[in-house]
Order: C-alpha cells, then sequence, then structure tokens
C-alpha cells in the first residue's frame, strides 16, 4: 500500500480507494505444461501479469447503499475483498473507517462439523468480539435465521438457503459500521430474501454505509441510492441506480450481439473455404 499525503475520506465518509490496483502473476494461475512452467523458472522468464481492478477511486458514506454491477470476472468480488482487508491492494491506497462485517462467500468460515449454534460461537471469535456478547446474540440470531431446531444439527445437514440465513443473521447482528454483501440475497425463499431487503434498509436509515455485489437488478433498482458499474476492473460509470443499470443491460446486449457475430462469421468460414 503507497505512502499518502493525507486522509482519502471526509468525516461522514465510509470507505474512499484512490488509484486502487490489485495486479495478480499468471505463472501458477494458467494451465501450463510442466515443460513451459520450468523454462520460465528457470530462465527467470518474467511471468505475465493481470489486473483485475485498475485505478479504482471510490467513496462511500455512512447512509449510503451502494450497488456493484458488472459482468462475470469484472473485479467485484475483488473489490469487496480489499474493502474486507482479506486482498492487500496491489497499489493504491484503501480507507475504510468502522467495524466491518462481511458476507462474501456463502458459509465461509463455517464449520460442517459443528451445529449452527457453535457455528455462531465461531464466527464471534473470527470477528474479535467477546463470548459473552455473542452468547448474548445468539437468541436473536437464531430467531432471525428460523432455523428452528436446526440450530443445533451439524451444518452438514443445512441447506444452501439455511447456510444463507445463518450467514446473513451473523453478519447483521454485530452492529456493523459497514456491511459488505456478495450475492448472498440471490440465496433463500421469498420470505428470507424480503426480511433481509429489510434488515439492509434498516442498518442505511442507521446511518450504516451497505455495499453490494448483486446480479439482481430490482434489488439495485429499488433499494439501492447508488450503483457503479465495473468493466474490466474498472469503474467504467457510476450515479443513479436506474442510468448504472441501463448502460450495464445495453452493454451487455452489445456484448451478446458481437459474440453472436463472431460465431456466425466462424460458423461461415469452412463454407468460404470450400
Amino acid at each position: 500500500m503507497t505512502d499518502r499525503p493525507g486522509p482519502i475520506t471526509d468525516t461522514d465518509d465510509a470507505i474512499g480507494t484512490r488509484d486502487l490496483g490489485v495486479r495478480y502473476s499468471l505463472r501458477f494461475s494458467r494451465k501450463k505444461s510442466m515443460q513451459r512452467t520450468l523454462s520460465q523458472l528457470l530462465t527467470r522468464e518474467p511471468a505475465e501479469q493481470f489486473w483485475a481492478l485498475r485505478h479504482v477511486d471510490l467513496r462511500v458514506v455512512h447512509g449510503e447503499s451502494l450497488a456493484v454491477i458488472g459482468p462475470n470476472g469484472a473485479g467485484k468480488s475483488t473489490l469487496l475483498q480489499v474493502l474486507a482487508g482479506i486482498i492487500r491492494p496491489s497499489e493504491g491506497v484503501v480507507d475504510v473507517r468502522g467495524h466491518v462485517s462481511a458476507l462474501l462467500t456463502l458459509g465461509a468460515g463455517f464449520d460442517v462439523d459443528l451445529s449452527g449454534s457453535e457455528n455462531i460461537l465461531l464466527a464471534g471469535a473470527f470477528l474479535g468480539l467477546d463470548d459473552r456478547l455473542m452468547r448474548d446474540l445468539l437468541p436473536g440470531i437464531v430467531e432471525y435465521a428460523d432455523l428452528g431446531q436446526f440450530i443445533d444439527a451439524p451444518l452438514k445437514t443445512y441447506s444452501s438457503g439455511m447456510r444463507a440465513r445463518l450467514g446473513f443473521a451473523i453478519a447483521t447482528s454485530v452492529d456493523p459500521d459497514i456491511l459488505l454483501l456478495d450475492e448472498v440475497l440471490a440465496t433463500g425463499d421469498a420470505t428470507f430474501r424480503a426480511k433481509s431487503k429489510a434488515r439492509v434498509l434498516e442498518l442505511v436509515r442507521d446511518a450504516k454505509a451497505v455495499v453490494l455485489v448483486t446480479h439482481d437488478m430490482e434489488w439495485v433498482r429499488e433499494y439501492c441510492n447508488r450503483a457503479v458499474l465495473i468493466e474490466h476492473g474498472q469503474i467504467a460509470f457510476e450515479g443513479d441506480p436506474d442510468e448504472v443499470v441501463a448502460l450495464h443491460r445495453e452493454h451487455t446486449e452489445d456484448e451478446k450481439r458481437r459474440k453472436a457475430a463472431e460465431a456466425r462469421a466462424a460458423g461461415l468460414a469452412p463454407a468460404i473455404a470450400r
């Protein structure tokens, strides 16, 4: 992380990034022959570099629900992992102010051999919270997750929807200043999705900051007050959710037409050759 001359954020800001970049080496991430990999290592040939994020400037204030949308592989989840402190940026600055609660991967950090209640206490330990506090919070988490008698059953017996309810209940019960969510609201039944959306709105009303990665455009339009579109690791557009969603859909249709044209051209090539 580079030095910076002064703070990025104002007093009301929850998150600020400046010129943020995350770079990966492709030496071991692509399928290559053993001979090719050894050759690169022995000759010290520079590894190919891939920028998952580049030149990302972002600001999120308390009381804001920000949607991060874009095509698969655009860098959305990488951005949330940087904000959560899971990934260190290769360049640029990240300034996150307040207690962060993140639910980035369904079931991440859970032990499938432990019961639901035991996993609640385990999650509290991961978050650095006092065991007595988590035991005080446990009844409310159990009630919110609506798992009934399954709360004492091993997590490996849970459905994906049950795990989603438990994870969301834990993440939102610790009164976070900043809540990071990655596609977790798409899991579960309609009743749970409605309850989870109400909880997110409650956090926003309490001047908390919410950053949500989602492919649910209706959620973006109805429940977020700002959105950013990420393409190829960079912010392509940000602003009003309706405008950002419309642009994303336009770009998606353009990409579909481009791929269809390429497929047609490839299909005609053999016929022309004959």
